[in-house]
């Protein structure tokens, strides 16, 4: 029985219990302990405070110590988003992989492994899957974090991520409801809008969200799009009618219904996280994620003090609150009595990541044997969701196969001519990232091959280009794995 360190009043405890907020640092400060004790039930977990195994295991520990069922989350999708590897790369390829090799039994293994792995850190809540449908090509944000452009394969994939990460005594945070996938603009800057019917949402956006409840998930995510065939005036995270209306009364799912980032500009910049947050409870959400930017005991206060005040003001129902809270530590309870089923066996549960990336490989054209080749790697700018702090590509995982072999990285406006002048006369990798939705990267390419006929294309993005070069490889993400995979290709391994 979870016993509180500090006596603080129901509404407050309330108010507390509905906050996943972030923190600095790699331990758990004073503050945080402190809240903790008083009834806050969920921190959210980002790269920054992830530096190994054993410490992140020694920092949930600290967390559990004030509160045994406390929900430590984090946004591990493996792929291009981690914050276990954040530094090194994932050991798993993300949902665009595993929905090219469309075997629902490796997505759920994958699941598992990346579920153990996380339960085994203390970490019992996990913002993933993606169930987004990336029926546009051109969307910045989501890509190869879907399975993919088909709905029903995004559907079976989803619902066997969700069974193999809950297999682990991890729960599942499905998002972005009701789907992110059509959207040309991030909702980490501005407030992206969804023009389809409703008959179009039915048949393609939600087919996947009703598989992960069907599955049963354990959360699902809002996000922070408006979508005027359900809503004309306010995003789905700040919707009645979508979250409350669809998610909950035509949907029928009963489990936790969590907010994307409220310091997103999509409603920070529109509403502030106070009314925002106020007004995403009030719509139906149980719990606010914040701490991606904001991560501060003053964040933690503010909407502590918004969400009180707006109840004691009348216009939150102080049994929305309540309910809202309730649904929190509900889902704690169940982290305490879920048990993981049996892991996966050795072999395969260590080197799945591995082997499901071999397998999610494109491969055109034959691979030729290679001395030490020059990698040239042209760099987009990374969204926030994947942050820029997670190396990719495939020069250093190369080099380990053929010594020798020599990289450099190449942004928007650096000429071919000086990828050419520093290859000399070794063959040329050149390895992108969504190029089809970057002109420069694409002409990049064709004048590198235009010069070289033996040059090497790895696209590590959405592949949608027509493939160039001598060889071609497509991995569908820039995991780590990723990277090991094609440079066995390449090197002939």
């Amino acid at each position: 029985m979870t016993v509180l360190a500090h006596q603080t009043d129901t509404l407050t405890r309330d108010a507390l219990a509905v906050l996943q907020p972030g923190f600095e640092g790699t331990t758990a400060p004073a503050w945080l302990l402190r809240r903790v004790g008083e009834g806050l039930t969920a921190v959210g977990l980002f790269g920054r405070n992830i530096a190994s195994p054993e410490q992140l295991a020694a920092l949930t520990a600290q967390l559990r110590a004030e509160r045994d069922d406390v929900l430590v989350a984090i946004d591990e999708e493996g792929g291009d988003v981690t914050r276990l590897e954040v530094r090194g790369g994932s050991s798993f390829p993300g949902n665009l992989a595993l929905g090219a090799v469309d075997d629902t039994g490796l997505t759920r293994d994958v699941a598992r492994e990346l579920g153990r792995r996380l339960a085994e850190c203390g970490v019992n809540l996990n913002w993933a899957p993606s169930a987004d449908v990336n029926s546009n090509p051109d969307n910045p944000v989501i890509g190869v974090r879907s399975f993919g452009a088909d709905t029903h394969l995004a559907a079976r994939h989803t619902a066997a991520y969700v069974e193999g990460l809950q297999a682990s005594g991890v729960a599942a945070c499905t998002k972005h409801f009701p789907g992110h996938g059509d959207t040309s603009v991030d909702s980490h800057h501005a407030l992206p809008r969804i023009d389809v019917d409703l008959d179009t949402l039915q048949a393609r956006e939600l087919i996947p969200f009703k598989a992960a409840i069907e599955a049963g998930t354990k959360a699902v995510m809002s996000a922070h799009i408006l979508v005027p065939a359900l809503d004309p005036t306010r995003p789905a995270t700040l919707s009645p009618q979508i979250l409350t209306g669809l998610l909950r009364k035509e949907l029928g799912y009963e489990g936790l219904i969590v907010t994307d980032g409220m310091e997103m500009n999509a409603i920070a910049g529109t509403y502030g996280i106070e009314r925002g947050s106020v007004l995403a409870i009030a719509a139906g959400a149980d719990a606010i994620c914040v701490g991606g930017g904001l991560a501060d005991e003053a964040t933690v206060l503010r909407l502590r003090d918004a969400l009180v005040a707006a109840v004691r003001e009348g216009t939150l129902p102080e049994e929305r609150l309540a309910d809202a809270a309730a649904r929190v530590r509900e889902l704690a309870a169940w982290t305490l009595r879920a048990r993981p089923d049996a892991r996966p066996e050795g072999s395969r549960a260590s080197g799945i990541g591995l082997t499901a990336a071999r397998r999610a490989l494109a491969v055109t054209g034959a691979p030729r044997p290679l001395s030490a080749p020059y990698v040239a790697t042209l760099t987009p700018v990374a969204n926030i969701a994947v942050g820029d702090e997670t190396p990719w590509g495939v020069a250093a995982e190369l080099a380990s196969l053929l010594p020798g072999t020599e990289a450099g990285a190449y942004p928007e406006g650096a000429p071919a001519a000086d990828i050419l002048a520093a290859a000399g006369d070794r063959t040329v990798v050149a390895v992108v990232r969504d190029a089809h939705r970057h002109a420069w990267m694409a002409q990049a390419v064709e004048a590198l091959v235009a010069a070289r006929p033996d040059t090497v294309v790895v696209e590590m993005g959405l592949p949608r280009a027509e493939p160039r070069g001598a060889l071609h490889i497509a991995t569908h993400g820039a995991s780590r794995v990723c990277g090991r995979a094609a440079a066995e290709v390449i090197a002939g391994v």
